[in-house]
């Protein structure tokens, strides 16, 4: 309140505004254990038993004839973890702080730092248990070949992107209607607990069910990185283009919404979320 301001280049800015959505990413990683280890442990132990239950699954129901020729756990993995980062990146970024939390009341903090951290600290969890379980199954189970590593990153990576543009639009839309939101995201992390197309793959079903998921864009994201993953898969009926422009589309209208939103923000909106 009593501070001087002093004039800044716009590369201190830029430094202090990276070293302010580092601490506030460091802050959201250990938002689900005071300790960072157990923070990325439950993540591990979450992801691992999601991948048996559907291993099981699959198993009894006898579905493991039905997949792709190759190993099966990276066809489970290649599903589950671009769903989870998908809808963990989303989740992330509609909930962090809006221009009416508790921390924007100090000066250096702002909505887009908070955003920037939630959707960081996501990424970093995913990455790093991704590498963990690979690692483990490499060493411990079998050993195992990816046909093209980077662009099957790639896919994650666009994964997460879709997931925190649609977190951007739900957070700029919850203070007008928080009850609305909540539904929707619940509604659309179980839908796509099927329509993601993560139990089956896209060339194997009949035109008019492939035409129940094509609007989804993890639909196209999961089946595309199955062709990076296995040599054998080529995938025909999807492509990465569509996920992307969706992506940035919904990026854009979420920044807007998001700067619209800062505009008319109102202390009562906490009482209402």
């Amino acid at each position: 309140m009593f501070e001087t301001r002093r004039p800044r280049s716009k590369s201190t800015s830029a430094v202090i505004m990276i070293e302010l959505i580092y601490h506030s990413a460091v802050r959201a990683v250990r938002n689900t254990h005071g300790n960072a280890l157990m923070s990325i442990g439950l993540n591990l132990l979450q992801m691992g038993i999601m991948v048996l239950a559907f291993y099981i699954m699959f198993s009894i129901l006898g579905l493991r004839g039905a997949t792709l020729r190759g190993d099966f756990l990276l066809y489970i993995l290649s599903g589950i973890f671009l769903y989870m980062t998908h809808v963990k990146a989303m989740g992330a970024v509609s909930g962090a702080e809006g221009p009416s939390g508790a921390m924007m009341k100090h000066a250096p903090m702002n909505t887009i730092i908070s955003i920037c951290a939630g959707a960081l600290s996501v990424l970093y969890i995913q990455v790093l248990s991704l590498a963990v379980i690979l690692f483990g199954y490499h060493v411990g189970v079998t050993p195992f070949e990816v046909e093209d590593p980077a662009a099957a990153f790639g896919m994650l990576v666009l994964a997460w992107f879709t997931g925190c543009a649609l977190g951007l639009v739900l957070l700029s839309l919850k203070p007008w209607a928080p009850s609305v939101v909540q539904v929707f995201s619940t509604v659309y992390m179980r839908a796509n607990m099927i329509a993601s197309g993560k139990m089956f793959v896209a060339n194997m079903l009949p035109s008019d069910k492939r035409s129940l998921f094509d609007w989804n864009p993890l639909f196209h994201i999961i089946d595309q990185s199955r062709g990076f993953v296995f040599i054998n898969y080529n995938p025909r009926y999807s492509n990465w283009e569509y996920p992307l422009y969706m992506g940035i589309g919904f990026l854009m209208i979420g920044l807007m919404g998001e700067f619209y939103t800062r505009q008319h923000a109102s202390l009562s909106w906490g009482a209402r979320q």
